[in-house]
């Protein structure tokens, strides 16, 4: 970002802090819930553009308003029950125009041609499929999001690189976590350590991704982070590079943006039973509909119950999981509706540190089973709770502004222990094997609240969505992490029930950390013909204090502040085509201060060039994006004989290739490649490549399903990943490197309907990953290695109605 733009904007960022000051102390209550598809209007004859613009907004469609055609003319009067779709064209009647809508989904405005007759308006009671960036996808093509912008905004609009995945794709893959869930996406490596029941390891361009939820900040820590149930969510966004612009303090490889399941005035129910691998066993429901008749009340009520094991012997996998959600339609200009959310892990630890001898390289005692238990069963665990409560509130003031806010609480509490290998340990030749033992509790509590006002306009032929936000995190952490030297075990017979009593632990960490951070942003998106110029900038301030239990109870502050921007670029061609050019910028705060200074350190910067190209076939349901970009981190932080100084500097560079498509009603598709080359630029391990990160990979799943003829009803999904080879450190050893690998997926349903009409409603699945088994490790990092996920079968029977 240049001087003269970040002079010109910080002056602007801070009215607009003052400005939302005030609905901030009033407690109002606010959120992106849309209008329903079906609704009744009164609105009587106003100019056009006014007319049209709070038609569309109110139902979250997209209309591309030339305002030369609309100047001067007046709307028709809106009264009874229409789509959005139909009432525009109703407010339309006698302006001599008609709407027209694109293969991406946008609708637009052009003359009637000489000629044309006009017909009369006709009213549609009924429900027209509508997509908004917060609500259900039909198949797997997403058309519309808010990642990136905060705003409804078509795909192929947004001059960025993003994946969507819907519920349809979860359903037929089987998703069981978010390491499933983004395994098929360009640009992300999934289950970096391996299965793991304690997190998710994902790497995004290079860097661990930042977890939005509904719009919100989930709290991060280091081993207390929440890991997200996929049976409550929606929609899956991976927006792949900078982002804090609009978000705040996030890496510079991008963010998971996830929308949950939300109340819906059309009542449906499930019920799902699972039996699995592992001796899995879960039930998880969904139920959603009108709580009165008028539907000014819905709710919906998620939730999970899963009892089983893990690939590593004497390891359990429980999980509690409930989301209970309710939507308040104060009238029609006005929505609430409260999300909340409780989890119970009670777990072992399925991660395990295992040496290389007996992995990566040969041993005497032979080689280590995927399912030994080198930690200790009896004593091993990790108790996770985890609930989070908040609203979305959004109210439309006019035809041109609307007000949203979405505000949570969230906490998370960890008691966590495990034995482990020794650091750098070998294995004797009879197995033994010297241990350590970790404990930890972790207690993480965030209050996070975002405001932003939304208004469409138009100066002269340019159309204005511009943003104007504030948001605030508080966080308190409580940290402490003891480390002592365990019994040993043995590698061929591992030793279970081992006396931990008289382990003599040292203390890593003891500290309280509390976190406050404020941001105002502003953006604005314009719109001149088939032109989109997208510009942004906000200004960060972060207050970290930090008191050292262990240390005396030293005391640490540390403030930061940054501003960071982003420009985009592209062109909507009537083909479908969208080229796009783009500028970001991101930043995250790092703890400590230079070894050789009393300075803190500096927030690393993150800073991104990127151009690409959306392709939408008008009319079909198939999108092809192809992306290009140049990423560069700077203030890495890095250790040299004991001193750690931020002369770090990384570079990221790739191209990404995406086909995601319902080709027909029987045939579903998502494809990828990612080349990825990454460098440390300065640094000790200058020249070498960033760990966790291959170089190329690709994927394809696809899903066909027969509608008629014998096979009617049945289904069947076939997937196929690559992963190259890649380094577990920076210092890119040998003992640190490992091989690439292929594994395929697979998937057969069945609607039992098709049998008996008695039966309707209710279907099987059967779903594998690494269908054949495939003998692979994961990652090593120089002193252990991970094995790659094993084979996994669910089968399930699905009841809906």
């Amino acid at each position: 970002m240049s001087r003269s733009l970040d002079t010109l904007l910080r002056p602007s960022l801070l009215a607009v802090a003052i400005a939302l000051c005030t609905p901030l102390a009033s407690g109002q209550l606010v959120a992106a819930e849309q209008a329903s598809s079906v609704r009744a209007y009164n609105l009587p004859a106003a100019p056009l553009a006014s007319t049209l613009n709070q038609i569309a907004s109110q139902a979250g469609l997209a209309l591309s308003l030339n305002p030369s055609l609309a100047a001067g003319k007046t709307s028709a009067p809106v009264n009874g029950q229409f789509d959005a779709a139909a009432a525009l064209r109703e407010a339309l009647r006698g302006t001599g125009l008609q709407l027209e809508q694109s293969g991406t989904g946008t609708f637009s405005l052009a003359p009637v041609p000489e000629g044309a007759m006009a017909l009369p308006a006709t009213s549609v009671i009924g429900v027209e499929n509508l997509e908004n960036a917060w609500g259900p996808v039909e198949g797997y093509v997403a058309t519309r999001t808010a990642a990136g912008t905060k705003t409804d905004t078509p795909i192929v609009e947004a001059p960025r690189s993003m994946s969507v995945i819907t519920r349809a794709q979860m359903e037929d893959r089987g998703v069981q976590n978010l390491d499933d869930a983004v395994r098929y996406m360009p640009g992300v490596i999934a289950s970096s350590y391996g299965s793991d029941s304690r997190a998710d390891w994902l790497r995004v361009r290079g860097f661990e991704p930042t977890q939005f939820l509904d719009g919100l900040p989930l709290p991060k820590g280091s081993y207390a982070n929440p890991k997200v149930e996929t049976w409550d969510l929606e929609r899956i966004t991976l927006l792949r590079g900078p982002a804090s612009s609009v978000y705040g303090q996030t890496p510079p490889g991008g963010m998971l943006d996830m929308v949950s399941r939300r109340p819906d005035a059309l009542a449906s129910h499930e019920v799902r039973a699972e039996v699995g691998s592992n001796n899995r066993k879960q039930i998880s429901f969904d139920s959603t509909g009108k709580i009165d008749e008028e539907g000014q009340f819905l709710y919906r009520v998620d939730g999970v119950v899963r009892d089983s094991g893990m690939p590593i012997d004497h390891t359990d996998d429980k999980r509690y999981n409930l989301a209970p959600s309710l939507t308040w339609n104060i009238d029609d200009d006005t929505h609430l509706t409260f999300l909340s959310q409780f989890t119970r892990d009670d777990t072992g630890v399925s991660g395990q540190f295992l040496p290389l001898q007996g992995t990566k390289l040969d041993s005497e005692a032979g080689k280590i089973s995927h399912h030994k238990n080198l930690g200790d069963p009896d004593s091993d665990h990790y108790d996770r709770t985890y609930y989070a409560l908040g609203y979305a509130f959004d109210h439309r003031l006019n035809d041109v502004w609307q007000f949203k806010q979405n505000l949570r609480y969230t906490k998370s509490d960890l008691e966590f222990q495990q034995a482990y290998a020794s650091f750098g340990n070998s294995v004797s030749p009879d197995g033994t094997l010297a241990r350590l033992v970790d404990k930890v509790d972790e207690d993480i509590s965030q209050f996070a609240v975002d405001n932003n006002f939304q208004a469409d306009f138009e100066t002269g032929p340019l159309s204005h969505v511009v943003l104007l936000g504030l948001d605030h995190q508080r966080t308190n952490t409580r940290y402490k992490w003891l480390e002592g030297s365990a019994p040993p075990s043995n590698v061929i017979n591992p030793i279970r029930g081992a006396d931990f009593s008289n382990v003599a632990y040292a203390t890593f960490y003891d500290y309280n950390q509390k976190t406050n951070q404020t941001g105002i942003y502003a953006q604005d998106q314009i719109s001149l013909d088939k032109w989109r110029l997208t510009l942004g900038g906000r200004e960060d301030w972060i207050h970290t204090a930090t008191q050292f239990y262990n240390l005396n109870d030293a005391t640490n502050t540390q403030r930061d502040k940054a501003f960071s921007g982003n420009a985009g670029l592209s062109y909507v061609f009537d083909s479908g085509i969208t080229p796009y050019i783009s500028y970001t910028e991101s930043f995250q705060p790092s703890m400590g201060a230079d070894a050789s200074s009393s300075n803190s350190f500096k927030p690393t910067e993150g800073k991104q060039t990127e151009v690409g190209v959306k392709y939408m076939p008008p009319g079909s349901r198939t999108l092809l994006t192809a992306a290009a970009f140049d990423l560069r981190q700077q203030n890495v932080s890095v250790s040299q004989n004991n001193v750690t100084s931020q002369i770090g500097e990384l570079k990221v560079r790739g191209i990404e290739l995406e086909a995601t498509s319902d080709v027909s009603e029987n045939l579903k598709l998502v494809g990828s490649y990612t080349y990825t080359d990454t460098e440390i630029l300065k640094g000790a391990d200058k020249g070498n490549r960033m760990k966790l990160v291959p170089r190329n990979q690709a994927s394809l799943w696809s899903d066909y399903t027969w509608h008629a003829g014998f096979l009617d009803g049945f289904g069947v999904g076939a997937g196929v990943r690559y992963v190259g080879d890649t380094y577990g450190s920076t210092s890119n050893t040998d003992n640190s490197h490992v091989g690439s690998y292929t594994v395929y997926d697979a998937a057969v349903h069945y609607d039992l309907s098709r049998l008996n009409s008695a039966l309707a409603g209710i279907s099987v699945d059967v779903t594998a990953k690494n269908l054949f088994d495939k003998d692979y490790i994961s990652t090593c990092d120089g002193f252990w290695c991970y094995y790659g996920d094993e084979r996994n079968v669910v089968a399930a029977v699905n009841y809906k109605w």
